[in-house]
């Protein structure tokens, strides 16, 4: 790091937002207009940091298409200004809003990392300020004059995640993300340990899209499922994509209702992507009987996506208008990292 490095950081609300009124003892929205102060840390690094907020910070449980769009927009109206960006942001919906700005920040040549923290900044106890002070680290880190992080990531307790490869698995712990299909890009501990052999690199100039399509559903199949449950979300009216999650490597129920329900409404035009309800491993239609009828009948292997970008991703290609035959090519195909290249 040296003082011309830039970073802006982002605040969109969330726990990490948070300290502790010394009066009354509630806790009140912290003050990043006073960062330095309240983080007296930030004072030994060399470069600039700037900061920005949304007009009203939110709740990451009230997070929609608008707030995706308005990170990005502060990203690209900054981009040229900045050498990396820092969203603060709460982490129930964080694999979310990470994956969709991987999507929509197409060949991104910057670091934007994604943190939060399981406890108020203000608080004696607070993982906050440690995820803030390494994400920032690491916005800042550079080698043979570029940075070393060029994609968008989610930063926590040590571990540096591809944003789009992440989900929020525990609500105790301090290391509340996992990213069980992909090691850390990098992790912090004396010294920050980068996985270079992992990382992303541009291939043409940034380009940002932030049209999103959420005529979309999640179909998570378990034992007794009825055909009303399968008729009424197969049925929304203007759906256009499902992102089903199945059992094991991408099985589920072989009784005739259920096949037919879904072969009728791939007919329809609605495309559906199975991924797998495990927490690691990979969808791989028709290694068992179960999964046959699936491939048949067109539905699309997620391989080894979380819900979360898959259902981003679906989001995302409806936005953009791709034909089913284009959706179906650029579903099998890694466009930010999000899955395993080799099926």
């Amino acid at each position: 790091m040296n003082a011309s490095q830039k970073i802006l950081l982002i605040y969109t609300g969330g726990t990490i937002g948070m300290m502790e009124d010394p009066d009354t003892g509630s806790l009140v929205p912290f003050n990043f207009a006073q960062l330095r102060l309240n983080v007296p840390e930030l004072r030994r690094f060399d470069c600039l940091i700037d900061v920005v907020s949304f007009d009203e910070p939110i709740d990451s449980s009230n997070v929609n298409i608008d707030s995706w769009q308005r990170m990005a927009d502060m990203v690209e109206s900054n981009y040229d200004q900045y050498d990396g960006f820092v969203i603060l942001h709460g982490t129930d919906t964080m694999a979310y809003s990470a994956s969709a700005l991987s999507f929509m920040l197409q060949n991104i040549a910057k670091p934007v990392i994604f943190t939060g923290s399981q406890l108020p900044i203000g608080q004696i106890r607070t993982d906050g300020k440690e995820n803030l002070i390494t994400s920032i680290e690491i916005a800042a880190a550079t080698e043979n004059n570029e940075p070393i992080i060029q994609e968008v990531c989610v930063f926590f307790q040590s571990k540096l995640f591809r944003g789009n490869r992440t989900h929020k698995y525990s609500t105790e712990n301090f290391d509340a993300f996992e990213s069980a299909n992909l090691a850390p890009l990098a992790e912090a501990g004396i010294h920050i340990n980068y996985r270079r052999d992992l990382l992303l690199r541009p291939n043409g100039l940034l380009t940002v899209r932030k049209a999103f399509d959420n005529h979309v559903a999640v179909l998570k199949i378990f034992p007794g499922l009825s055909p009303i449950v399968i008729e009424g979300i197969l049925n929304l009216p203007d759906l256009r994509a499902i992102v089903m999650e199945t059992f094991g490597s991408g099985n589920g129920p072989t009784e005739s209702w259920f096949i037919d329900a879904l072969s009728a409404a791939i007919k329809r035009g609605v495309t559906i992507l199975n991924v797998t309800q495990c927490n690691k491993g990979s969808v791989d239609q028709g290694l068992y009987e179960t999964s046959e009828a699936f491939e048949s009948m067109g539905i699309i292997s997620g391989r080894d996506m979380t819900t979360e970008a898959a259902l981003v991703k679906l989001m995302y290609l409806l936005g953009l208008n791709y034909n089913a035959a284009d959706m179906r090519r650029i579903l099998l195909e890694s466009i930010s990292g999000e899955l395993t290249t080799n099926p």
